[in-house]
């Protein structure tokens, strides 16, 4: 990664159907006006940067919602406007987040010939009950089918998302998707434990979900560990893993503490040493009110050291002793030595001369080991 280029986030809030498990910003059955009005007011924000120099870009990614919902036409015009006012680097990593139940060849044509060379496809799971009860659109025989399309396309770089600890599925369940998702040798996985949100379906039923325990979930876990890295692939994030030189080049610009802007309803931006949001208000981004309803957040010192430890230790790499030191001109272990110490001698993390970072045990109870260090 290169600290001197800029990445680029665009959210596509267009969905068939709200999943079971989602609170992103996502809207589904928007009718024609509303989805070009919201494309024409992302046209507008992108080229709201027009005429002032910025880095080049070498990462951009597409997420939602469904970006795969977007037609050849609309795919066309949007890379189009990105490319009108950024320059995009010719080996930039372009990222397009798709649903297997919305993508077919010419749509796969389009995202390929704008630029894009990497697709996220969400699976979750191989069991068509278990697709059912995570309220999914798709079947397992359709993400073979998007899966083997994007291929043939031209697409080689793909990573796919699986969910674990969710109603109704079991550690057996599990490794059954976790086999035949690694027998397809996609270039990366992301496999994350449920969260029930507020405000989703699963939040709504949240005292009667049966939910697998806590040690089932472990189990899940551990085997994703397990059965991820015998074929061949790193734990380079809590939930993500990728062949050698495959991971998500644009999230590592995240946990990087690098700059991107993001464009379109809920977007955040870091850019230029400030960190900006826009608002989740459809109808306010729609009518051209996104820098009016934005909001803006200074990060001071301290909540940038926070923010730098929170990050870091979401990788495999964790904190750099140096870097650290050298960025807020203190020792990042002064302090922290009790902390630390416990962590090791319970296999949680690990310390060398250059670096503190979590182990993947660490990784399953990170939030409440990070809490404790800053």
């Amino acid at each position: 990664m290169n600290p001197d280029t800029l990445g680029l986030y665009v959210h596509i809030p267009f969905c068939k159907k709200k999943c079971n498990y989602c609170d992103f910003c996502s809207f589904a059955g928007l009718d024609a006006a509303a989805r070009a009005g919201y494309l024409r007011a992302l046209a507008e924000e992108i080229s709201s940067y027009g005429g002032e120099e910025h880095p080049p870009v070498d990462t951009v990614f597409l997420g939602g919602g469904t970006p795969s919902l977007l037609t050849p036409v609309e795919i066309t015009d949007l890379f189009a406007a990105l490319r009108k006012t950024f320059r995009i680097l010719p080996d930039a990593e372009i990222t397009a987040e798709a649903n297997p139940g919305t993508l077919d060849r010419e749509k796969v044509d389009a995202f390929r010939r704008a630029g894009v060379n990497r697709l996220s496809i969400g699976l979750q799971s191989v069991h068509e009950s278990e697709l059912r009860t995570l309220g999914r659109i798709h079947s397992y025989g359709e993400f073979l089918d998007a899966y083997r399309l994007a291929k043939a396309g031209g697409i080689e770089n793909i990573g796919v998302d699986l969910m674990y600890a969710f109603p109704g599925q079991t550690p057996a369940s599990f490794h059954e998707t976790l086999d035949a998702v690694t027998a397809l040798a996609p270039s990366h996985i992301s496999a994350y434990g449920l969260i029930v949100e507020d405000g989703t379906p699963f939040g709504e039923r949240r005292e009667t979900l049966i939910l697998p325990d806590e040690d089932e979930e472990l189990a899940m876990y551990d085997d994703a560990c397990r059965t991820l890295a015998a074929a061949g692939y790193r734990h380079y994030e809590v939930s993500n893993y990728a062949l050698p030189g495959r991971e998500c080049r644009h999230n590592l610009r995240y946990w990087h503490e690098e700059e991107y802007i993001g464009f379109g309803v809920a977007a955040h931006s870091y850019y230029r040493g400030v960190r900006f949001a826009n608002s989740r208000d459809l109808s306010a981004y729609s009518e051209g009110k996104c820098k009016q309803y934005r909001t803006k957040e200074l990060i001071d010192k301290a909540n940038e050291a926070e923010e730098y430890t929170m990050l870091a230790l979401r990788t495999s790499e964790g904190v750099d002793l140096s870097l650290y030191e050298k960025r807020f001109s203190a020792p990042f272990l002064k302090g922290r030595e009790e902390s630390i110490r416990r962590f090791v001698a319970a296999g949680l993390a690990r310390l060398t001369d250059t670096h503190f970072a979590l182990t993947e045990r660490g990784f399953y109870v990170g939030n409440t080991l990070t809490a404790e260090l800053l």
